[in-house]
């Protein structure tokens, strides 16, 4: 299980939650002298499907003991007890992790003999559903952080495609991913412009190292000079 990586020398400046994804910006902002409250509390894998539970007066619980804990200790940092009195915004990756999403033999049954789609699938509202259906636990959360009226702001993943996962729908899962937030009212952080080949891949030195899915601390470090530029 990941560890909190809370600053708490002055008040924070945003509450960062996710998955491993969200590792690199807490680094970042640790290296600058940065406040924050938070860091990764679990895997990728563990905010996709339904995840937690919410209650009156703006209360979350998630199921997973470990992540509940990682949860309490960040929100006791910004001095609140529930997500509707989060005094900062709310930096969040849950869902993103699109190459999970993305893992091959998820996806068979919708290949042909050959092992292809059948053309235009990856666009298809089938498929938009299919990916929405996946992810309906992280979609229910920010359902609950708009019912909140709460800034959220969701860096996309860094641009990874494991040997397990197929690229056509990791890219493609990620779009439908990132328009669900859209219509939820989350801000994205969308820097593939700044960080891709010609390919659409991940430049080396935007990842890390001896890893395959992870981006590393220069890449934190262009995310939070955006989540800056945007007045966090």
């Amino acid at each position: 299980m990941t560890t909190p990586s809370s600053t708490t020398t002055t008040r924070a400046r945003f509450l960062l939650l996710g998955d491993s994804h969200a590792g690199c910006v807490g680094r970042a902002a640790r290296d600058a002298g940065l406040p924050f409250a938070g860091g990764p509390v679990g895997s990728g894998r563990d905010f996709l499907g339904p995840f937690c539970d919410t209650g009156a007066a703006g209360g979350l619980t998630f199921h997973a003991a470990d992540t509940e804990r990682l949860y309490r200790a960040a929100l006791d940092t910004l001095e609140v007890t529930t997500l509707a009195g989060l005094p900062v915004p709310l930096v969040c990756t849950f869902g993103l992790s699109a190459h999970t999403v993305a893992t091959r033999q998820n996806w068979d049954v919708h290949r042909d003999r050959h092992g292809a789609f059948p053309p235009g699938f990856p666009s298809s509202r089938l498929f938009a559903r299919l990916v929405a259906a996946t992810v309906r636990g992280a979609l229910a959360f920010y359902d609950h952080t708009a019912a909140l009226g709460l800034r959220v702001l969701a860096p996309l993943p860094p641009q990874r495609v494991p040997a397990m996962a197929d690229p056509a729908v990791f890219f493609a899962a990620q779009d439908v991913i990132a328009a669900e937030l859209t219509r939820r009212g989350v801000e994205t952080v969308d820097l593939r412009h700044r960080v891709t080949d010609e390919t659409g891949h991940q430049r080396p030195a935007f990842c890390e190292r001896d890893d395959t899915i992870h981006g590393n601390t220069a890449f934190g470090r262009l995310i939070l000079a955006e989540l800056l530029d945007r007045g966090l």
